[in-house]
Formats: C-alpha cells, structure tokens, sequence
C-alpha cells in the first residue's frame, strides 16, 4: 500500500481522536478508578490471591470434579470473586470500564455508518449495524444490510 496524502491525512485525524478519547472525562474516571483499585494495598492483595485461585482453579477444571481438591477449590474462588465484586472500589472501576467502552462503542458505530450504512460494528460482543439493533441473527433486524 502506498502512502498517500489522504492516509497521511486520515492518520493525523486518528491521532488527534485518540487525544481526545484520552482527554475525556470517561478516560479520566476510568484511570482514577483504576489508580484508586491498585494503591489499596489490601485490595492488591485481595486480587493476587484471587489470581493464584484462578490458577488452581484451571488446574482443577482439567480433572473436573475426579480432583481431589475440586469441592474446596470451587467454594474458595466463589467466595473470593464476590468478596471482590462487592468491594466497592472494584465495582467503580467495572462501572467506569463500562461507561468508557460505551464511549469507543458509540465512536466505532460512528465511523463504521459513516464509512458505508451497511457496515456493521461489534458493540458489547454483538454485531450492530446503522439501525441500531443487533444484526447477529442473519439481517432478522430489518436494516437491509
């Protein structure tokens, strides 16, 4: 492919959004959520735990339930899930990521109707199209993609 003015055009207009994704206020929650997570040093500890069960538990799910340990492994890593689900400073940083990837979601259905109506965008894993609905079923949307 050779670079022409026009690429070097649409890639100094990807910068300058990219600045501005960045610059939001959804980008900022986001990194002080995130920030506000990892200077708990309780909470860190909480998650490296919870890491290592995840690994136990990998382990435990390739012998399912013949494992030996596989009843207190499963209960364990139920228990430490929740204690972190419920934590509060976890659950502000999942409803920032939620909040920012609505925002990229919003931005690639933008650019995806704006390079053609039939284009269709992964929003939250499911395939949209220009009519707003999810088009994973086939065009059962009636958008005429």
């Amino acid at each position: 492919m050779m670079m022409t003015s026009e690429w070097a055009f649409i890639l100094d207009e990807v910068d300058e959004l990219n600045a501005m994704i960045g610059a939001s206020q959804l980008a900022q929650n986001l990194r002080e959520a995130r920030d506000a997570v990892y200077k708990d040093e309780q909470l860190v500890a909480q998650i490296r735990a919870f890491q290592y069960m995840k690994e136990q538990y990998e382990d435990v799910q390739r012998f399912g339930k013949y494992h030996p340990d596989y009843s207190k492994v499963m209960k364990e890593i139920r228990q430490q899930k929740r204690a972190l689900d419920l934590h509060d400073l976890v659950a502000n940083l999942r409803l920032a990521e939620n909040d920012f990837q609505g925002l990229l979601d919003e931005i690639g259905l933008l650019i995806g109707t704006s390079v053609s109506p039939s284009v269709k965008v992964e929003t939250d894993g499911l395939l949209t199209s220009s009519c707003g609905t999810s088009c994973g079923t086939g065009g059962g949307c009636a958008c005429s993609a």
